[in-house]
């Protein structure tokens, strides 16, 4: 009895759900009938203004075109009585100079007749009758001011409503990943004159496949782009690759996305690791200043927090695998200072940037092989290679590797470039603005290198997810170009 009783009672809990559902869905279809009747009484209207529009337009193209003919009459009119006067004077005066020929006639004196022969000669000569064109200056048609309207009204009589927009192609070819920026180019797989804009959509994600539903930031959208190229600046390449779609537009309705092209953004991302950091210095994720407190502030702020909470923070968990990685290793103690990046470098070409606060007194920028001694400083053993700026007392500016040292005779930028070509043995420092080369180590390296800074009285910021600049990868060419460019502080 029970058991009947439970299944009942499943199947009562199922038609209950499923008359929800219907309900639900009848509610939505009635919603949806209610936009239709809405959005057809809306295209109804733009409808009526499009045709007011076009009335509008024709109704001022005929009187403009009304005026024009009017002004065309006035000017034959005018020009035709100004012939008509002429010719009613000339004729007044061929009459009265008739007048007087016929009455010289009569007269008897033979020398009386002969002056008014000649004066009447004269006259005929110089009278405007003889000199007057009796051809109209000006032609009564009117045809040259006729219109055709058959290829316009073939035209109208062709409007329809605005087609839906194809989907536009990406010319994966012609895309361009260089310098922190992707340069995305389409094309429309046919003439649309109609199109108005263009809409890209990206969206970062560490798949290099066909985008997935789940676990993906949101799309980023940039709109109105007139043009068939558009270029994302200023980018962080934190994460492998970059999916990119674009959508045409015309005056009313978007057409369907192209086909979603993912692109390879190839940058080396890393956060400063706090586990590794001298007692003397203060580490926020990319950022590491000089604390000569020795932390002491900081422990006792952490001991407060902790007496008010049992949750440990997420940044300083042990549980994430990096942390359990690191946990092993000692922190850099003495006079080292030193603080280094969290993920190693283990093959290809990668590129960071450092910038200094202007009031530090020293620092140094390198790298280092993964497991360096607690008071080892940078540049001052085999397995460490930096460039190192004092400021204490005058300014003086050197490359070290191997506890040797060779100074730089060039003005210390505002920001670094580090370039690690690993598998090419090379370590590179260049001026971040304007890309001059600032030192070349040339090593073949064992060991995965892991980013290095040393910092006393002041602060660094580094930055990371950057891609390798052209203008140091064309540096990099030239440079390997040229014969007896090691660095005399390599490693044989």
């Amino acid at each position: 009895m029970d058991e009947e009783r439970e299944t009942l009672q499943r199947i009562v809990s199922t038609l209950v759900n499923k008359n929800d559902e219907i309900h639900n869905f009848i509610d939505m279809l009635n919603h949806t009938i209610s936009n239709v009747q809405v959005n057809s009484s809306n295209a109804i209207s733009e409808l009526d203004e499009e045709f007011d529009g076009l009335y509008s337009v024709l109704h001022e193209m005929k009187g403009s075109m009304a005026n024009t003919i009017q002004q065309e009459e006035a000017r034959k009119i005018q020009a035709l009585q100004d012939q008509l006067s002429q010719c009613s004077r000339a004729l007044e005066s061929s009459e009265e100079l008739l007048e007087l020929a016929v009455q010289s006639l009569d007269i008897k004196n033979p020398m009386e007749l002969l002056e008014a022969a000649r004066q009447i000669k004269d006259s005929v000569t110089v009278a405007s009758a003889f000199r007057l064109s009796l051809k109209p200056r000006v032609s009564d048609s009117m045809t040259h001011m006729m219109v055709d309207f058959t290829l316009e009204k073939r035209m109208l009589q062709a409007v329809k409503f605005l087609p839906v927009p194809k989907a536009p192609e990406i010319d994966v070819a012609a895309c361009l990943v260089a310098d922190n920026c992707i340069t995305i180019s389409w094309r429309m797989p046919e003439e649309d004159s109609r199109i108005d804009h263009f809409v890209l959509e990206y969206r970062k994600t560490n798949f290099d496949g066909l985008p997935r539903l789940k676990g993906e930031q949101r799309w980023e959208l940039v709109d109105y782009i007139k043009a068939t190229q558009y270029t994302l600046s200023g980018l962080k390449f934190d994460t492998k690759y970059m999916n990119l779609r674009v959508q045409a537009c015309n005056k009313a309705v978007a057409g369907e996305y192209s086909d979603t092209v993912t692109l390879e953004t190839k940058a080396f991302l890393f956060s400063l690791d706090s586990t590794s950091s001298h007692v003397n210095l203060k580490v926020e994720d990319n950022y590491v200043e000089w604390d000569p407190t020795g932390g002491k502030g900081q422990e006792k702020l952490k001991g407060k927090e902790n007496k008010n909470s049992n949750t440990a923070s997420p940044k300083r968990s042990t549980n994430s695998p990096r942390a359990s990685m690191r946990s092993g290793r000692d922190r850099f103690a003495g006079e080292s200072y030193t603080v280094l990046g969290d993920t190693a470098v283990e093959s290809g070409q990668h590129y960071w940037e450092v910038r200094a606060q202007k009031d530090c007194k020293s620092y140094s920028v390198g790298v280092t092989y993964r497991n360096p001694g607690k008071f080892d400083q940078l540049g001052k053993t085999n397995s460490s290679w930096c460039i190192h700026i004092n400021n204490w007392l005058q300014t003086t500016f050197s490359a070290k590797h191997n506890n040797k040292a060779k100074t730089l005779d060039i003005p210390v930028p505002d920001r670094i470039g580090v370039y690690c070509d690993f598998d090419g043995g090379q370590l590179s420092f260049y001026n971040a603005s304007s890309k001059a080369l600032l030192h070349t180590f040339r090593a073949k390296f064992t060991q995965p290198l892991l980013p290095g800074f040393m910092i006393w009285c002041g602060g660094l910021t580094v930055s990371t997810g950057l891609q390798v600049p052209s203008a140091v990868k064309t540096l990099q060419k030239s440079e390997n170009g040229l014969s007896g460019s090691t660095s005399s502080l390599n490693n044989a």
